[in-house]
């Protein structure tokens, strides 16, 4: 009896230990925001709103087939910009690199300093063949309606353009000199990968020897109940960005007769192949850049998700089982599996002698293609499926410690005083990638407060910004360089 009563005061001590250390754990959790300072920048907003409006009319489409592209509305745009914008022109150095990526130099007083980039793109998407009738206003009217800007390029990317050009000649005009040289490189196919965009000013501006504490490009923006238990809108800047890779399954060998079949067919094996992948899935892992997010907004969560992330340690496999249950938090934590493109047979009574399936799969920081193609034969385990994978890896991880990241989310403290702002995963690509050779840390973020709706905008129909989202833009971008200079 005495055994069994010393027994229980043992079990109820050590958890009454355990909900102090956890509860101490919870309670001690400090905020990782900065406090807001007071933004004083006043922008001429009608002459603001008319520039990006006419920005959005010239047709700079970037096609998969390059010799699609109508570069005439390309110079157009370029020669729009020095009529706009002609005190940026007389100030800043200015050049064209493949006669359409065009790169400003903003020159510091303290050449001891390492640069920063801001970066954007002026290419669109086309307009989907059969949608256009869809859109509320023309997709390059640039007209304004209902306190918003309508057309292709209001949200990817004309307005990263246009802002930071009017954040330039902003401060030009309030007299604001850099300490630090600060450049701004404007990519025209980044639509299609940016490999005569971006790429070559990184190749020239390597050739230089010029390295930069950061790059800034478009990414992540303010998005409303993104993350469960956070009131507030959340703004995420991507620290990194997955890989893009392509695994080709192939199997070949006799057809024959549909009416004497194997028993496992060409067709079975890969479809068998699929299955085994989309059944097993690679690991998820609260790591990198994911944990940083939740480690940036712990910290705001309500008590019952706070407690569970301040004591991370503990609660993780719950933690990453949570996140798996929903596609968009499981792209998070692990490399993704997406079968595309399914290719066997011309004949319904003819079994085909090649099947093939495409997969596309998000590569996480840490996982590289050859683990992602090994991955893959040891799920499928056949030995007649020939795998091949090609692609990108996942960019560097950029440091959420220093004030390269802190001056960006000042930034946008300033600006968005409401927001929680944190570091995530971005799934999609970027022209930030290629600034990974000659830049310290590169980030990736829209300074903008949209919806998940917005979102589908941006490659879809109706995509448009309101002036208050456009005007905060051009403010954070003011902020930004600000920051950049203390």
């Amino acid at each position: 009896m005495k055994k069994r009563k010393l027994a229980s005061l043992i079990i109820v001590g050590l958890l009454l230990l355990f909900i102090i250390a956890t509860g101490f754990n919870t309670l001690t959790l400090k905020s990782k925001q900065p406090s807001p300072k007071p933004v004083k920048t006043v922008i001429n907003q009608e002459a603001a709103v008319a520039h990006l409006s006419k920005a959005i009319t010239f047709k700079t489409v970037s096609y998969q087939d390059r010799s699609k592209f109508d570069f005439s509305e390309f110079t157009k745009f370029i020669d729009f910009l020095q009529e706009t914008f002609p005190a940026v022109y007389k100030n800043l150095e200015f050049e064209k690199v493949n006669d359409y990526a065009l790169v400003y130099k903003w020159k510091g007083s303290d050449s001891s300093k390492l640069p920063i980039g801001l970066t954007s793109h002026y290419d669109v998407v086309p307009v989907l063949t059969g949608t256009e009738a869809n859109w509320e206003q023309d997709p390059f009217s640039g007209k304004v309606v209902d306190e918003k800007i309508w057309g292709r390029g209001t949200l990817d990317d004309k307005i990263g353009v246009i802002g930071i050009l009017q954040a330039v000649d902003y401060l030009l005009a309030e007299g604001f000199k850099p300490d630090r040289d600060m450049y701004f490189m404007f990519g025209f196919d980044e639509e299609i990968g940016g490999d005569e965009g971006a790429n070559a000013i990184v190749n020239t501006l390597k050739e230089r020897g010029i390295t930069f504490d950061y790059v800034l490009d478009e990414g992540g923006a303010i998005v409303e109940n993104m993350v469960p238990g956070v009131k507030q809108p959340v703004g995420v800047v991507g620290i990194s960005e997955k890989g893009s890779a392509t695994a080709e399954l192939t199997i070949e060998g006799s057809g024959g007769h549909s009416s004497q079949p194997k028993d496992h067919t060409n067709i079975g094996r890969i479809a068998s192949a699929i299955s085994k992948l989309e059944d097993t899935q690679f690991k998820g892992d609260l790591r990198g850049p994911g944990e940083d997010m939740f480690e940036f907004v712990a910290p705001e969560m309500s008590f019952g998700m706070k407690y569970v992330f301040a004591n991370k340690g503990i609660f993780e496999p719950v933690i990453e089982k949570i996140l798996l249950q929903q596609p968009a938090s499981a792209a998070l934590i692990r490399t993704t599996i997406a079968p595309t493109i399914f290719q066997a047979g011309e004949q319904y009574n003819a079994l085909p002698e090649k099947a093939s399936a495409i997969i596309n799969l998000r590569v996480m920081p840490g996982d590289s293609l050859s683990k992602v193609k090994k991955f893959i034969e040891d799920t499928i385990d056949d030995e007649d499926i020939k795998v091949t994978i090609t692609g990108t890896e996942a960019s560097k991880v950029s440091s959420v410690n220093g004030w390269q990241f802190k001056s960006i989310q000042q930034a946008a403290r300033n600006v968005y005083q409401d927001a929680v702002v944190a570091p995530y995963l971005m799934f999609a690509g970027s022209d930030a990638r290629q600034y990974d050779p000659i830049a310290k840390n590169t980030y990736r973020f829209l300074p903008v407060q949209i919806t998940s709706e917005d979102l589908n905008r941006m490659h879809g129909t109706n995509e448009h910004v309101s002036i208050d989202n456009y005007m905060n833009a051009i403010k954070f971008y003011v902020e930004v360089m600000k920051e950049a200079n203390k």
